[in-house]
């Protein structure tokens, strides 16, 4: 398949997955459209990080299709690879060193010449307003900084699709809507679709589409307002599954 402007941004179709005799994934499939946010709402072990390292290739999927951008994410990895920006729970950044050497040294990774790197970074930090910060070192940045400051390293090659797997986990409320803000404005402004794993339910707004994965399966794909119904989305979730949110 070709990447043309009318493939989404992700589809999954019928992925399974075990470690073992333990099934990890369970005929899972979901499309995030271009330019457009979709929640992965999930309770911990429910399968979220096990789909995004199928998606990321850090696991081999060997059943369904993965495609980024239109690109098959085992036939053509590295297409489907340079469309895709990850933002993983774990940091990327290394503490000691500035914003600027960070995303320098993440930029010559992506194969960008330094000649075309500089103005990059300067204009990925402008994005998300971390500008003033450039030549901080990471360790001084809040907890919610150093979250915008990932994005920016995830933005540096210009993907089509961002993968982030529970980018607020572990920050204060106002860090975690100042996050969030960002990406929904990014999808605005950029252009760049967005699969979002969570926890977190109210994160979500009464539009948002959301994919509910438990036990593996997916068991709702709909908006959070339908999933809530008369109630709040955890009560919903708590419905469907049986799990508290």
């Amino acid at each position: 398949m070709t990447d043309t402007a009318d493939a989404p941004a992700l589809s999954i179709a019928a992925v399974s997955h075990r470690f073992g005799s333990k099934a990890a994934l369970q005929d899972v499939s979901l499309t995030v459209p271009r330019a457009a946010f979709c929640a992965l709402l999930g309770v911990n072990g429910a399968g979220k990080t096990t789909l995004f390292s199928l998606i990321t290739r850090l696991y081999d999927s060997t059943s369904g299709r993965i495609a980024v951008a239109g690109f098959d994410a085992r036939r053509t990895p590295g297409k489907a690879l340079a469309r895709l920006g990850v933002v993983f729970q774990s940091r990327a950044l290394d503490g000691d060193l500035t914003l600027r050497q960070n995303l320098t040294y993440h930029a010559a990774l992506h194969g960008i010449s330094a000649r075309k790197a500089a103005p990059r970074i300067a204009e990925v930090l402008a994005l998300v307003d971390l500008a003033p910060q450039m030549d901080a070192r990471v360790s001084t940045l809040s907890g919610g900084q150093q979250r915008r400051a990932e994005i920016a390293r995830a933005l540096l090659h210009r993907p089509e699709l961002l993968l982030l797997d529970e980018a607020t986990a572990g920050l204060d409320v106002r860090a975690r809507a100042d996050v969030l803000a960002l990406v929904r404005r990014l999808i605005a402004q950029e252009g760049v679709s967005t699969l979002w794993a969570t926890h977190i339910f109210e994160e979500m707004e009464s539009a948002d589409h959301v994919v509910v994965l438990h036990q593996g399966r997916v068991l709702a794909d709909t908006t959070a307002g339908d999933l809530a119904g008369t109630g709040t989305l955890s009560e919903g979730f708590m419905a469907l599954t049986g799990e508290r949110a």
